[in-house]
């Protein structure tokens, strides 16, 4: 019978600051034989986020797709935790939420959990990530964004480097004024942050005793909008809630009548003309004529990351998730799509 219990690390943080990168970047400074099992919520029904992590060290990755595990999805996320306890007893669970995510309803169904399982499963820390580029553009109009900085254990500063000095001082000056208690740690690049700064925290936030006390309703500002180009309908009619482990993932996905390569100039000059103030992430697959990628467009930067689709699920050349300001990233989106010849479904 295990005697050392599994501690959960929740990252959470707006749409596009990052928090897959820190994750990703922590794997490779933790020791050799220590066991990291992802479980992530993606928007949409896109799970890219969870196809780089795949490609990592990772022990497994278990996701929800297609609503937010802070609400509609928290039976799921229990029963993930459980079942990831089970099936491989890992030596820590990181939880990635979704960028509109307020952690406190999350936070509280772990202490369930806790209560439930005699603490095996505990919560270590809650870990809100900031993009200091966009915090103060999108901080006056997100309550959630606000949220996520006041109620955390650590406020890891991320993109800073991008940012003037002057920049940074009042980004800083936000975050205090919001929560001048927490530890704030700048991100170094690519290389993330050191492990030892977040994990092992036992944090004190979020107890069952509380929960009467703290507002937990669920902002739902965010929309979200699905590019298809070649991909049958088979393959992009499953929108519903579900929840999918990487050793049994899979897709149906048959080619339509137009999976023709997407020309990357008229990729770049449709993502230029995205207005950053409505549209806040673009993330998805996307056939070039130099090969398949995976696209991570947030605020009007983006990366296109070379994808080896090894288990040929990806038959079709576009296949995006446009999110933004609810009831005005669909005008954009539909705009996005007819710039590069694709379909829109909401």
């Amino acid at each position: 019978m295990p005697t050392r219990n599994i501690p959960i690390t929740v990252f959470t943080g707006f749409l596009g600051a990052g928090k897959t990168s820190i994750i990703l970047s922590l794997l490779p400074r933790l020791p050799k034989d220590y066991k990291v099992v992802l479980l992530k919520n993606e928007f949409g029904d896109v799970e890219v986020d969870s196809q780089l992590a795949k490609q990592s060290s990772l022990a497994a990755v278990s996701e929800i797709l297609n609503g937010c595990m802070c609400c509609v999805l928290v039976g799921q996320m229990k029963n993930a935790l459980l079942e990831i306890r089970e099936k491989y007893r890992p030596d820590r669970i990181f939880i990635e939420c979704s960028g509109s995510a307020f952690p406190a309803t999350l936070a509280f169904q772990i202490r369930e959990l806790e209560r439930e399982t005699n603490e095996d499963l505990k919560l270590d820390a809650i870990v809100t990530v900031i993009d200091a580029e966009n915090f103060t553009g999108y901080e006056d109009t997100s309550p959630t964004a606000k949220m996520q900085a006041s109620y955390t254990d650590v406020i890891l500063i991320n993109k800073w480097e991008h940012v003037s000095e002057r920049q940074l001082d009042i980004l800083i000056d936000h975050l205090n004024t919001l929560n001048d208690t927490t530890p704030k740690i700048k991100c170094q690049g690519r290389d993330g942050v050191d492990p030892n700064l977040i994990l092992g925290l036992d944090s004190k936030l979020f107890q069952l005793e509380a929960q009467e006390t703290l507002d937990t309703q669920h902002h739902d500002e965010v929309e979200t909008v699905t590019l298809y180009k070649g991909y049958s309908l088979a393959s992009r009619d499953n929108h519903g809630h579900t929840h999918r482990t990487s050793d049994t993932h899979s897709e149906e996905a048959a080619g339509h009548s137009d999976a023709s390569p997407v020309s990357e100039q008229t990729l770049i000059e449709a993502l230029s003309s995205l207005s950053k103030e409505t549209v806040w992430r673009v993330k998805g697959f996307v056939r070039l004529e130099r090969g398949l990628h995976i696209l991570n467009w947030a605020f009007g930067r983006y990366e296109l990351t070379p994808f080896d689709d090894t288990s040929n699920e990806h038959k079709g050349s576009v296949k995006f998730t446009v999110m933004g300001e609810r009831g005005e990233v669909k005008r954009a989106a539909r705009k996005l799509a007819q710039s590069i010849g694709a379909e829109i479904v909401a």
